[in-house]
């Protein structure tokens, strides 16, 4: 049972993560999406910077300790994300990569806030 919930939570970090880096893009069609993804978005942005615990990492390191695999040392990115889609020395720019991932998709939430608003209607696309 710990190895079936160990790999749950694996899953479920990476729909957390892509959630994070491209969750922002839901809300160009549901807008009110933009809030909650902006409080995962910070939650992320917590767990990166000021070193707040993620309750994945925890259930996944639980799972591993039980099953007597390695424990995730440095969190979740370290582990499966480092190093397997990006290589390590691009930490710091896959880090910029995935925030201009995000600042796109707000400011494309807000063009489209903005249009509705003020009635500007959509680019027309030539076929």
């Amino acid at each position: 049972m710990p190895l079936l919930i160990g790999h749950i939570a694996m899953v479920l970090h990476y729909l957390f993560f892509a959630y994070v880096v491209l969750g922002g893009f839901l809300a160009w069609r549901w807008p009110r999406l933009f809030w909650p993804h902006l409080l995962v978005a910070v939650y992320a942005l917590g767990i990166v910077i000021v070193g707040w615990s993620c309750f994945l990492t925890e259930v996944e390191n639980w799972s591993r300790e039980r099953t007597g695999r390695a424990v995730m040392e440095n969190g979740f990115i370290d582990f499966h994300i480092t190093g397997v889609l990006y290589p390590a020395q691009y930490l710091v720019a896959s880090r910029f990569v995935i925030a201009g991932v995000i600042g796109c998709a707000y400011a494309g939430v807000a063009w489209n806030r903005y249009r509705r608003r003020s009635g500007v209607s959509p680019v027309p696309v030539s076929g």
